[in-house]
């Protein structure tokens, strides 16, 4: 999902992550540097800067394995845009033959169109592979073939602050009227209910896959398939604005101006009981309050409670070009993502569920609230929503919150960017 996520404005991070990786243009067209080792460059991109260090240290624990195993120095080149920046940037590369080695794409929502469009290569035969959970590897494969590997699995709705709602007595609601039962208590003890931060646009777009999720699962179930092929509206969808409007109406202050990383050390610090969010953000919650006790919950949209679900998805995977110039390299790298020895910890300091049977860490409290809703039979896989729809939603929700938009100003732009879609995309 995504995850990705967080950071302001796209940047470049060239990393040189050995000291032997300076020779000169020549040595490493030749395959040969001064040491006589075989230098090579690769660039990856992967949209979570959030998370620069942990990357940057597993990275340099390959450098150091490729420098051990096959005496080659490899310099990475590591791009972490941010997640309203990301897709455009990627699609431009892969358009423009400037693909990098391996990228990061969400592998619910964006990897079927990088797929057709031939970006990704088939990853099926490599050794990772085996070790992928049951459970997740379907999530990485179209058409039979794996096409990723998996980074985030996600079981997700909403988090709250256990300790606040203890105090005020609550529990998480099971329906919209609950919500704003909870709402209301929440109001009255001066708590404000809900963390606002809205500046980037796929922060408030979230409330479209919990919407269509729960909906598609209960009341409207061939609404994607519709839309698919222009026989549906998202004015089907309207009701999904009661909960945004709850949420906005009583949540912080100056929304449009509070980014996710500013929103997760407030929600950290107790300024409000829920966030609208996942828990793709624990590393950074928790870096800002480690002693915080927050959980997950299903995020109510209506009277109904079969409607009130957890979204499970896989939303970052890392993909390999298929016009990588060093492609054995960056299949080593992405088989060293599952590696038996050091992918647990690298994981683990991610906050990340276990993808692979190889991984032995524990899971986290949060992840134990979400399967207590998905052990009732309450969540769905995260629908197939085209990332051009989300990212419409996300600016429209930001316009809709500033009053420059309204409900049926929204709901055409949302059709309008489905029927594009379709447009292009036709199989």
């Amino acid at each position: 999902m995504k995850k990705i996520w967080g950071g302001t404005l796209a940047s470049l991070l060239l990393v040189g992550l050995l000291s032997g990786c300076g020779g000169s243009s020549d040595n490493q067209a030749n395959g040969s540097g001064g040491s006589g080792a075989k230098e090579v460059t690769l660039k990856f991109f992967i949209a979570q800067p959030r998370f620069k260090d942990q990357y940057q240290t597993y990275i340099d624990q390959f450098v150091a394995k490729e420098k051990a195993d096959k005496n080659v120095d490899i310099k990475v080149q590591l791009e972490m845009p941010n997640s309203d920046n990301a897709p455009q940037i990627l699609k431009t590369r892969m358009a423009s033959n400037d693909a990098p080695d391996i990228y990061s794409l969400h592998a619910v929502n964006e990897a079927p169109d990088f797929y057709r469009a031939g970006y990704m290569e088939d990853l099926s035969n490599q050794p990772f592979v085996d070790k992928l959970l049951d459970s997740v590897k379907p999530s990485v494969t179209i058409d039979g073939k794996v096409l990723s590997v998996p980074m985030e699995t996600l079981a997700w709705g909403y988090l709250y602050n256990k300790t606040i709602f203890k105090e005020q007595g609550l529990t998480p609601p099971k329906t919209l009227t609950e919500m704003k039962a909870v709402v209301e208590k929440l109001n009255a003890a001066g708590i404000k209910p809900f963390e606002l931060s809205y500046s980037e646009a796929w922060v408030p777009q979230l409330f479209l896959p919990l919407s269509v999720g729960a909906l598609v699962n209960t009341t409207n179930k061939d609404f994607i398939e519709r839309m698919g092929k222009n026989e549906g509206s998202f004015s089907e969808m309207k009701q999904m604005f009661e909960i945004v409007d709850l949420v906005n109406a009583n949540g912080t202050d100056r929304a449009l101006e509070v980014s996710a990383d500013d929103g997760a050390a407030a929600f950290a610090t107790g300024k409000a009981a829920m966030w609208v969010q996942g828990p793709w953000y624990a590393d950074t919650i928790l870096k800002s309050n480690p002693d915080l006790d927050f959980g997950v919950a299903a995020l109510p949209i209506n009277d109904d409670p079969n409607a009130t679900m957890i979204d499970l998805s896989t939303s970052t995977a890392l993909a390999v070009s298929p016009t990588s110039k060093n492609k054995e390299y960056a299949l080593d790298f992405i088989n060293y993502v599952l590696d038996d020895k050091d992918s647990s910890k690298f994981y683990e300091s991610l906050k990340f569920n276990p993808v692979a049977k190889t991984h032995k860490f524990e899971t986290y409290p949060w992840v134990e609230d979400a399967m207590a809703y998905v052990n009732d039979g309450k969540s769905y896989q995260d629908p197939v929503i085209p990332q051009a729809v989300k990212d419409e939603v996300g600016k429209g929700l930001q316009s809709y919150f500033s009053g420059q938009m309204d409900q049926d100003q929204l709901v055409a732009a949302l059709d309008k960017a489905w029927k594009d879609y379709n447009k292009v995309n036709k199989k």
